[in-house]
Parts: C-alpha cells; structure tokens; sequence
C-alpha cells in the first residue's frame, strides 16, 4: 500500500469517487455480475492477494506471511476464475452462492501519480444451498487504485482476512 500522499478529506470530490467505485464494485459481485467487474473495474496489470493470516505475538509482526496466500491473483487468473464460474462445470458455485459485501470506513492517500490508496474494512456474508447460518468473512482490503483512460481500476489489492482458519468448502468468491 502506498503511505507517501496526501490524505484526501471524507467528503471530497476525490473520496466521493472512491466510496462510489467500492459501492459499485460490491453491487456488480453481490449481483453476480464478474465479468462486468473484471472488464469495466480491474486493470490488466492487477495483483490480487489474500495472504495467511497466523497468530503470532506482537514482537513478531503481523501475522500475515510474506509469501504465503490463499489466493495470488493476476488478471489472467481472476479472467480464468470468472469464466470458469460461468460454465457447467463451476460445481462449488452451481446453483451460486447468495453473497452480500459491506464496505466501511474508508481511507484515501492520493500518492500524486495517478494512483490513489484506499483502505476499507470489509465484511461479506455468504449462504449457499439452504444454509441458515451465512459465513462471514472480515478484514480489511488494502487497495491501488490507478486511473486508466480516465477510469479507476484496481490495480492492487491485498486483503487481511481477520481468520486464521477459512471455515468454507472453498473460495469461489471475490473479496
């Protein structure tokens, strides 16, 4: 995440922007629509991580590994997931899962290049089949988003799971 910029103000036209994107965002993944979100919000050069979260003590650091992931994520493959979800053969995701992300207290550096960094908390519920108990998944996102042709795109994104352990069969799903 970039630290170097200049803190945009809640409420500016500028952070207005960015609340509006990650609103659009959350609703094109809760309506299922991936691929509209893959071509109309993600960069090509995207790297899209979820790192392993461990429980460790403070003095030795965060607890994320350095090079460890759930998910390691580049455009080919996130094109290669959505697609995939759209065939019959997209089992863990047929009939799909019900799945609804909430986006809260965001931050925004503008880092003066284009690139704005964006941090969110994110909580996303997701039931699936006739579960009555959704799965929750909390963290916060860490994003770059980079102005392209005139448009916001996420260009990076990690995401800090709160988990240590993901209680799901799998991760068919976009954070």
């Amino acid at each position: 995440m970039i630290l170097d910029g200049v803190k945009v103000p809640v409420g500016s036209p500028t952070h207005n922007e960015v609340v509006e994107w990650l609103y659009t965002e959350a609703e094109l993944l809760d309506d299922g629509e991936e691929t509209r979100w893959l071509e109309d919000m993600v960069s090509r050069e995207v790297v899209y991580r979820v790192p392993l979260r461990q429980t460790v003590e403070r003095a030795r650091g965060t607890g994320f590994a350095e090079a460890a992931y759930h998910l390691d994520e580049t455009y080919g493959s996130l094109a290669t997931r959505v697609a995939r979800n759209q065939t019959k053969y997209a089992w863990a995701e047929d009939p799909p899962s019900r799945i609804r992300h909430f986006v809260s207290n965001v931050r925004v550096v503008d880092a003066g290049d284009g690139t704005l960094a964006v941090r969110s908390n994110l909580l996303i519920l997701r039931t699936r089949q006739e579960q009555t108990v959704p799965q929750t998944f909390a963290g916060e996102r860490r994003d770059v988003l980079r102005r392209e042709d005139g448009v916001l795109r996420l260009y990076r994104r990690t995401v800090l799971l709160d988990l240590t352990v993901i209680g799901t069969h799998n991760l068919a799903i976009f954070f």
